[in-house]
C-alpha cells in the first residue's frame, strides 16, 4: 500500500464539471483521508508555489489551468496525476529526473481523435466541404453535374505517419472498410506491426507514394518540426487524401497550402501551425479542404473518459499498484 494520505486537486470549476462528473468526484474525494480542491483561476505561479508548500500534499491532480510546479517541490509530493495531455506546461524534465512520478491521460482519449481522422477521411472522399457550402446557399440549385467525384473509403490504402495510441485506435476503426494499412514510425517494430495487422513502410517517401490516404499522427518534437515537405506531399497520387489530426507544425504549412490550391488531392485538417486559424488563411477558401477547429479530441461528451482514467491511476497509486501512462524523461523528450 502507498503511504499517500493527502491529495490536492488544482482544477477550475469548469474542469471539475467537465472531467469529474458524479460519481467520479465522490470517488476522487474518497481515495485519501485528506482531500483539498483549489481553483487556480487568476492564481500566479508564485502564489501557487506558496499554497503548494503550505498544503504539502502527497499527490497533486492537475489539468490545463494548473500553474507550473515550482522548481523546489514540497517535501511530501511524490506523484502528479495530470488529467489531460502534454505535461510540459506544468512539469519540467528536472522534476522527473529527481524522481517525481507523473502520468497523463494516456490513451483514454485516443479513440475520439482517431474518430476525427476517420471523419476527415470520409469528408474528403465525399467532397463534403464543397457540398456543405454549395447546397446551403439561399436559392441555390447546386447539384451533382454529370459524374460525381464522390469516392468510397472501402479498400482504399491508408498510410499512417506515427504509431502511437491514436494510430492504433484508427487501425481498429478502419477494419470494417477493409483498408490495407501501412505505417511509418521510428519505434514501430515488426512485432508491433504484426500485432496490429499493419505493414511497415520502408521509408517516409514510400509511405506517401504508395498509399491513397495519408494520416499524419507524428508527435511534434524538434526532429519532426516541418518534416512533411512539399516534396513529400506531392508524392501522394492525384485524387488522394492527406489528413492531419496530430500536430500542425509537423507539416510545412505554406507548402501544404500550395498543394491544396492545386486541387490534386483533398485535405482534412484539425490542427494548424497558428491557432486559432487566422481569418485570412488561404485554407478557408478552398472547397477540397475539410477544416475543423482543433476539436479532434476529446469531444466534450468524452472528457469524463480522461477523468475516469485519472481516478483509476490515483487509486492504483494509493493502493501501491503500477500506474499507466507514466511520463519518463525519455517520453517527455518525445512528447509534444
Amino acid at each position: 500500500m502507498s503511504r499517500a494520505s493527502s491529495l490536492l486537486a488544482v482544477l477550475t470549476p469548469t474542469e471539475v464539471r467537465e472531467f469529474l462528473p458524479e460519481p467520479l468526484l465522490t470517488q476522487l474525494r474518497g481515495l485519501v483521508p485528506e482531500f483539498r480542491l483549489i481553483d487556480p483561476t487568476g492564481m500566479s505561479e508564485a502564489a501557487f508555489g506558496i499554497e503548494l508548500a503550505r498544503i504539502n500534499p502527497d499527490i497533486v491532480l492537475g489539468c490545463w489551468k494548473t500553474p507550473p510546479l515550482p522548481e523546489a517541490l514540497p517535501s511530501r509530493l511524490r506523484y502528479v496525476c495530470y488529467i489531460t495531455g502534454s505535461v510540459k506546461k506544468m512539469i519540467s524534465r528536472a522534476h522527473l529526473e529527481r524522481g517525481l512520478i507523473v502520468s497523463n491521460w494516456g490513451g483514454s482519449i485516443s479513440r475520439t481523435v482517431a474518430e476525427a481522422a476517420l471523419f476527415h477521411m470520409l469528408a474528403c472522399l465525399r467532397n463534403a466541404s464543397h457540398w456543405a457550402i454549395a447546397m446551403h446557399q439561399p436559392g441555390t440549385a447546386a447539384w451533382k453535374n454529370g459524374l460525381t467525384d464522390a469516392r468510397s473509403l472501402f479498400r482504399r490504402s491508408v498510410g499512417i505517419h506515427g504509431f502511437g495510441p491514436v494510430a492504433r485506435e484508427l487501425v481498429g476503426l478502419l477494419k470494417p472498410w477493409g483498408c490495407p494499412t501501412t505505417a511509418f514510425a521510428p519505434d514501430l517494430t515488426a512485432e508491433l506491426a504484426h500485432a496490429y495487422g499493419v505493414e511497415r513502410a520502408a521509408s517516409l517517401d514510400a509511405l506517401f507514394a504508395e498509399n491513397e490516404i495519408i494520416v499524419e499522427l507524428a508527435p511534434l518534437i524538434p526532429a519532426t518540426t516541418g518534416l512533411i515537405t512539399e516534396r513529400l506531399l506531392r508524392l501522394i497520387r492525384p485524387g488522394g487524401v492527406f489528413v492531419n489530426v496530430g500536430r500542425g507544425a509537423v507539416v510545412d504549412e505554406a507548402a501544404l497550402l500550395r498543394v491544396a490550391r492545386d486541387g490534386r488531392i483533398s485535405i482534412g485538417l484539425d490542427v494548424y501551425t497558428t491557432e486559432p486559424l487566422p481569418a485570412d488563411s488561404g485554407f478557408r477558401s478552398l472547397p477540397r479542404v475539410s477544416l475543423t477547429p482543433h476539436t479532434a479530441g476529446p469531444t466534450i461528451d468524452r472528457y469524463p473518459d480522461a477523468g475516469a482514467f485519472a481516478v483509476k491511476n490515483l487509486r492504483a497509486h494509493v493502493e501501491g499498484r503500477p500506474l499507466e501512462a507514466v511520463i519518463t524523461p525519455e517520453i517527455y523528450d518525445q512528447s509534444s
